[in-house]
Parts: C-alpha cells; structure tokens; sequence
C-alpha cells in the first residue's frame, strides 16, 4: 500500500492551486481578448494555441522526437536553433500567478518578468518550461544575469554575453559565442549544424519575416483595419509556434486583411487616437495595458517592444555566402539593428521611434515600465525629450503583473486619450451656414 505524506498532500494542494489559478487568469484575458471587436479571420488559430499553452498546460505542438529550446530574449537567433534541428520556445512570461510564486524567491526589487519565469521554473508544472532541453540566455540584465544561474539548477543553461556597443570587435566577439551556441546546440541535438541546414533555417523564419512585413503594411493602413491588441496577441503566439506554421497562420490572416481594404471595412467608424506602446515587453498573459488602451477609445497603432515586431523586424543580410557569412548575418543582425536599452548608446532607439511615430501617423506615445525595470526606466526622460521636440504627447506607466492597479491605470489611460482628443483639430461641417 503506498501511503503518502502530508508534506505531499499539501505540495499537491499547492500544485492544484496554482493550476487552477493560473489557467483561469489565461482565461480571462483570452476571453477579454476575443470580445474585443474587430478581430480578422484567422486569429482563432494565435489564440488556440495561447489557449493550449496557458489553459490546457500543454507543451508547445511539435513531432514527439523533436526538442524544444528556451530562449530569453530575441538577440538570441532562432536560425541556429531550426538549422540543428530543434524549434525555439519564447520562455518570458507574464503570468500573474507565477509571479505571485517568485515573489518568496526573487528579490522584492526584480522585474516581474523574472519572478514569472523563477515561479515557473520552481513549480515544475509548466510543460513549455518542463520540456526545453535547453535554455539560452542573453545578458541584458543585472536580472537576467542571476536568473541564468538560478535554472542552471534545474536545467542545462547557456548564457550569452550582450555587448554594451555595437562596434566591430563586438560583433566579431558576438560571432564567437554564436559558434559556441552552435556547438551546445549539436551536442542536445544529436544534429550538425551545416551549410545547407542553416540556409533551410533561414529559409523558414524568412517566410514568417515576410508575412510580418506584409502585415505591418496592412496594419498601417487608414482607416483601420485590425486593432493593436489583436496584432500584439498575434506577435506573443510566436513564441509557442514554429514559424513555418506561424507564417502559415498569419497568411490567413494577411488575405483576410487584404480583403477587407478591397471591400473598405473598418474595425470602427470612429475616429480613434494613434497610441504608439513602447519600453517593457508587453507578454501574455498580461495584456492589461493595450486591452485598456483600446477599451477607453484608443487603437495600438504601433508596438515597440521586444515581444511585439522589433525582435522579427530586420531579416539577416547575407553578404558573403558561406557558413561563416550566414553566421555573421546573424551576428549583425541580433546587435547593429536592435534599439534594446542595454546597450550603452542608444541614440538608435530614438531614430526607431520617430521612424515608426512617422509611418503609423501617431499622436501619442504610452512607455510601459514594468516595476524594477531599470534599463527601460532609466531612457524615459531621454525619450520624453525628444517627442517633445515633434509635440508629442507621452505619458510613462510603471506596473507590475497583479491587477491591483487596473482602475488607476485606466484612469490615467483615459486621461491621455481625453488630451489627445481635444489636441485633434475640429472637422467643419460644411452643412452649416453662418447665419447672416
């Protein structure tokens, strides 16, 4: 007769908990998410699998031998990953409950993206964690830093060291480590990593960067065509699918978006204020801040943030083909392109800004700043300065994962769209004369 302790009926209390609590806050929001109007053709099949991670506490839909690699951050290429024949899982987590969990183990003064991933890891209930044979992570903070030697007590973990410039000797350092990586990779694998597995590689996240350039172009477009929070719900599903099929997914969606152009249908009539989103990832299921932006009368137009389009924005440039070139493109393209505040000049992250404020006609820019967040806190009063210059309203929000804050972080959003409505100029309406 097997008897059990009650150190174990209480952990297995515990678990059930934590299951119960973290599925039915995925729920929510996937809930909040499918009510919100407007939605595409084709985005049921983002939410499916957002719904087969958080609420089914299913790993990530791929052939039983296949492997799964965690990574922390989008410096880290996906390219070498496919080309050894592994698929890359996006492990940033924004999950109310898990935080709650790395509250007791991180300190009280990290980011809470960090007591996320430290909460899973310590549950061991997370199958998408669970089942990483890896996990890559980069640099880029005090943070990140600690947290890699915390999972190196759970799992194999490779750390990557992100440079502060971006100059030569950097990259030629940076290609150093990409080798390394490809090594390790190998070694989990069981695969060489070879010239005509890494052009397959980069042939299969070209096609998912293709379809998210004809995206952006359709989602640029006036009047609007899909909301914010749809494309942000789209880019976090990303990170849970390969990208051949999430290429797949999002071309469906792309001819649904097309068609509705052709046809001239709106998300809404209303003419809505252009909010740019931009600093701390914004990552399911913490999508409190653009589902309130659009809920208060405001469209996502733009979103610059590591989980949204800037970690897929700029393809790799092949300048010399051979397997060293291809290594090199990716090398370049992880570090000259990327507007992240860990680097020490930044300047390119304000160039980025006014570029996107630019083609997506924004009027307003909102800088999310998760709490203890300090890189992405540390740029605000740089970046305020700037748009002031071109007379641009930004507001910073700082906030965590738990939804104490909702109302106040509403009325401040209401607030910000009130201001930038009454800054629009008043249409004339031409029906009416001047009485004489």
């Amino acid at each position: 007769m097997i008897t059990i302790s009650r150190d174990q009926e209480r952990k297995a209390r515990q678990d059930k908990r934590f299951i119960n609590k973290e599925t039915q806050t995925s729920e929510k929001y996937l809930r909040r998410i499918e009510e919100l109007p407007g939605a595409p053709e084709g985005m049921k099949a983002f939410l499916d699998v957002l719904e087969h991670i958080y609420v089914d506490m299913h790993g990530v839909d791929i052939p039983q031998r296949q492997k799964t690699i965690g990574t922390y951050c989008v410096m880290v290429p996906q390219e070498l990953i496919y080309a050894a024949g592994a698929v890359p899982v996006k492990l940033c987590s924004g999950n109310y409950t898990a935080f709650f969990i790395g509250d007791d183990i991180a300190p009280r003064d990290a980011c809470p993206l960090v007591k996320a991933v430290a909460g899973f890891k310590h549950t061991g209930l997370m199958p998408v964690y669970e089942n990483c044979s890896m996990m890559i992570v980069p640099v880029t903070c005090d943070c990140k830093k600690k947290i890699a030697g915390m999972l190196g007590d759970y799992c194999d973990v490779m750390t990557m060291h992100v440079p502060t410039t971006k100059n030569d000797d950097d990259i030629d350092e940076f290609v150093d480590q990409l080798y390394d990586l490809a090594e390790r990779l190998e070694s989990i694998t069981g695969n060489k990593i070879t010239y005509d597995s890494l052009s397959a590689a980069f042939y299969k996240v070209g096609r998912a960067q293709y379809e998210l350039s004809e995206f952006i172009k359709l989602k640029r477009q006036s009047p609007y065509l899909i909301r914010g929070t749809h494309a942000m719900t789209i880019m976090n599903a990303y990170g849970y699918m390969p990208a051949d099929k999430w290429a797949d997914a999002l071309r469906s969606v792309n001819m649904s978006l097309s068609l509705r152009a052709v046809k001239g249908e709106k998300v809404t009539a209303k003419k809505l204020p252009r909010i740019l989103l931009t600093g701390s990832p914004i990552v399911f299921p913490n999508m409190k801040i653009p589902l309130l932006i659009e809920e208060m009368g405001g469209i996502v137009a733009g979103d610059e943030t590591c989980m949204g389009e800037r970690g897929m924005w700029d393809p790799p440039v092949i300048t010399d083909n051979s397997f060293d070139g291809m290594m090199r493109a990716l090398a370049n393209r992880s570090l000259r392109p990327c507007p992240c505040p860990t680097f020490a000049d930044n300047s390119q992250r304000i160039y980025r800004l006014k570029q996107l404020i630019k083609e997506n006609q924004i009027q307003g820019v909102i800088y999310h700043v998760l709490r203890g967040c300090l890189v992405y806190d540390f740029e605000y009063k740089r970046i305020e300065d700037e748009l002031g210059k071109l007379d641009i309203p930004v507001i910073r929000l700082e906030s965590d994962y738990n939804e104490e804050d909702v109302e106040q972080l509403r009325i401040r959003i209401e607030a910000f769209i009130e201001l930038i409505k009454l800054r629009q100029p008043v249409e004339k309406n031409t029906n009416i004369r001047r009485e004489l």
